[in-house]
């Protein structure tokens, strides 16, 4: 077990594989100060830190092994100096590497036990957040998705693309929380569009839907939680043939659409409540029609985008760096958000981060614009 997870450290392990060699390097450091100074100093009392430092980063016999070490450099010691009371050290040294080794067995167990429930949340990500399709129809479609911690793997941002009779359909949203409650909400969601998006004709049919799934599933929480449960989200749909994309905002940031070097902020004309606040703000959907010509660029995105900081506490400004984006691929887009959000962020990130982007890649005549009430 214990050379399994040795092997499991991550990819940036360089400074790993340095600081791994940390008790080697004190034990030396003690030893040869132990031989170098005067005997009055006593550095070797000192060696019982190197086993102890072992057990945080090493398996149990290679911690046995050092204290062992440590141990003959005390004896050897002793026959320099003589009354460096070497029986007490030794005494020091067998029992620290005693605990030192228990203390790496149950440090080996907590990691085990930690890896397979981060196995079991990966295949969970799989099948909340599952690999999209680069292409349905004549729409280009590509996703990203970062966790705010690098231990994590899922949380309550979410998003889906599906192929229906109606054209391409598409939800992004971010439920209000993290932990397994918030994970629970976004799959119950994700669920029921992959089985609405088929069925319902229209956008507001299929938010009365969700509606109604994170309602019931609100519900199985205690009645004083219930209003902390809901969830924002976008509902879009580029009907078959399309010239234009319809967005049904509930709450969400609203998303970006590039068209020849120009960058629109997408707000919608009327708010539509977040799911599971209808009861409470009204139930009226509003559902937005836009053009969406060949070449144009479609962003969506949760707030964990927009709501970046810097060192300064100012957000990521997310219009203008769109705008000096230039006519690249979606793929290439969201690689390039990726990479300035952690710049911007100095590498670390304080909510999730979900987007997709989109873009209509044959030609079609230029829809209307409008707005369904």
């Amino acid at each position: 077990m214990s050379a399994r997870l040795w092997r499991r450290r991550p990819a940036y392990s360089g400074r790993w594989e340095a600081a791994r060699l940390s008790p080697v390097v004190l034990t030396v450091l003690i030893a040869g100060l132990a031989f170098s100074t005067p005997r009055e100093i006593a550095i070797s009392r000192l060696l019982p830190a190197a086993p102890a430092l072992a057990a945080a980063m090493w398996p149990v016999l290679p911690t046995i092994l050092l204290g062992t070490f440590c141990l003959l450099i005390m004896i050897v010691l002793s026959f320099f100096h003589t009354d460096l009371g070497t029986q007490y050290t030794s005494a020091a040294i067998i029992a620290v590497t005693l605990a030192a080794a228990y203390g790496s067995h149950v440090r080996i167990q907590r990691e085990e036990i930690l890896f397979q429930v981060r196995l079991v949340a990966d295949a969970a990500q799989k099948v909340l957040l599952r690999p999209l399709p680069r292409r349905i129809a004549d729409v280009e479609i590509e996703s990203l998705y970062l966790a705010a911690q690098e231990q994590a793997r899922i949380g309550g941002d979410f998003y889906e693309a599906i192929g229906t009779p109606h054209g391409v359909r598409l939800l992004i949203g971010d439920v209000r929380g993290k932990g397994l409650s918030a994970v629970g909400a976004a799959s119950a969601v994700i669920s029921c569009f992959r089985e609405a998006a088929y069925d319902e004709p229209d956008l507001r049919g299929l938010i009365h839907r969700l509606e109604t799934t994170v309602t019931r599933h609100s519900a199985a929480f205690p009645a004083q939680d219930q209003p902390e449960h809901f969830a924002t989200a976008i509902l879009a749909e580029i009907p078959h043939g399309g010239g234009h994309i319809r967005l049904l905002n509930c709450g969400h940031p609203p998303p970006l659409i590039a068209h020849s070097g120009k960058v629109r902020v997408l707000e919608p004309t009327v708010p539509s409540p977040p799911l599971n606040l209808a009861a409470l703000i009204g139930d009226r959907y509003w559902v937005d029609v836009v053009p969406f010509a060949p070449g144009d660029q479609l962003l969506l995105y949760t707030d964990g985008v927009s709501e970046a900081r810097d060192h300064t506490g100012q957000f990521f400004p997310l219009p203008d760096w769109m705008r000096r984006q230039g006519d690249g691929q979606p793929r290439e887009l969201l690689d390039q958000l990726h990479r300035d959000l952690l710049q911007y962020s100095g590498g670390r990130l304080d909510d999730d981060i979900a987007a997709l982007a989109l873009r209509c890649s044959h030609a079609q005549d230029r829809g209307a614009v409008g707005v369904e009430g």
